[in-house]
C-alpha cells in the first residue's frame, strides 16, 4: 500500500489570520518501507517570515524570496501525493494550512478521510504522553542529531520512523524474525537429531594399495630420521618378528 509521509512549515500558527505555507516536504512508503521517492518545496510566502517562527524552522523571509509561489507548486504536488492515504503528526495544522492555499487558488480541499493522525495514534498508544515528534523519537531511540532545527522534509523522515514504531509492525518484524530463526534452528537440530548412522559394509572393500607400494613408502619414511611423525604410526618390526605401532 503507497502512503505519503507529509510536514510543512509556516509563517505562523494560524491560517485563518493569514500565516501561510512555506515548505512541504513530502516521502513515499509502500508497505511502510521509504521508497526513495521525495517532494520537497520552499514557497515564497509573499509575506514576512516573524522572527518567532524564522527561530523554529530557520527560513528567512530574505531566503524565500526568489522560490516559487504555492500556486507552482500546487500541480506538481498534487500529482505527487495523488489519492493516497496521508500521514501527518498533528494533522489538523498541516491540513487546516494547505486547504487554505488550495481554497485561495479555488482547488479541491484535501477530504478529511484520507489523512492518518499519527498524534491521534499516539496519543491512544500513549495516553500519558508526551507524544510530540521530539518526544516520540527519543521514546522509540530514533536519532536526531541531524535535526538542529524543524524542516519539512527530516520531519517527514523522522515521522516515517516513528509510524511503523506506532503500528507496532517494527517490532512485529523483528519478533517473526527471531521466530523464523528460532524455527530454522529447530528444524536444523531435529534433522541432524534423526539423522542415521552410516551402516558397516556387509564385506570390506579390497586394498588397492600393493606390497610394492608400501615397501616404497617405508623406504621414504626412513630418510626421514628418526623424529619422523611418520615413524610413530607406522608398524615397526622387533627381532622376533612382532610388530607394534
Amino acid at each position: 500500500m503507497r502512503e505519503i509521509i507529509l510536514d510543512t512549515e509556516t509563517t505562523g500558527l494560524d491560517a485563518k489570520k493569514g500565516d501561510r505555507v512555506i515548505e512541504i516536504g513530502c516521502i513515499e512508503i509502500f508497505n511502510r518501507i521509504p521508497t526513495g521517492r521525495e517532494f520537497h518545496v520552499f514557497i515564497n510566502p509573499e509575506r514576512e517570515v516573524p522572527a518567532e517562527a524564522e527561530a523554529v524552522h530557520g527560513l528567512s523571509s530574505m531566503f524565500l524570496k526568489d522560490k516559487p509561489l504555492f500556486r507552482a507548486i500546487a500541480s506538481p504536488f498534487l500529482e505527487f501525493i495523488a489519492n493516497d492515504p496521508l500521514v501527518i503528526h498533528n494533522a489538523s495544522f498541516d491540513v487546516g494550512f494547505l486547504n487554505a492555499e488550495f481554497e485561495r487558488l479555488k482547488l479541491k480541499p484535501l477530504a478529511v478521510t484520507r489523512i492518518v493522525d499519527t498524534l491521534a495514534l499516539a496519543r491512544r498508544k500513549h495516553p500519558a504522553g508526551p507524544n510530540s515528534l521530539d518526544a516520540l523519537c527519543k521514546r522509540y531511540g530514533i536519532d536526531t542529531s541531524k535535526r538542529t532545527k524543524h524542516g519539512a522534509l527530516v520531519d517527514s523522515l523522522l515521522l516515517a520512523e516513528v509510524y511503523v514504531e506506532l503500528l507496532g509492525e517494527r517490532q512485529a518484524a523483528l519478533g517473526l524474525h527471531s521466530a523464523a530463526s528460532a524455527a530454522a534452528e529447530r528444524a536444523g537440530r531435529s534433522a541432524l537429531d534423526g539423522r542415521q548412522t552410516a551402516r558397516p559394509r556387509p564385506q570390506q572393500l579390497p586394498s588397492r594399495l600393493r606390497d610394492s607400494d608400501r615397501a616404497g613408502h617405508r623406504s621414504f619414511i626412513e630418510t626421514l630420521g628418526v623424529k619422523a611423525v611418520w615413524l610413530k604410526h607406522w608398524a615397526t618390526t622387533k627381532p622376533d618378528g612382532t610388530t607394534d605401532k
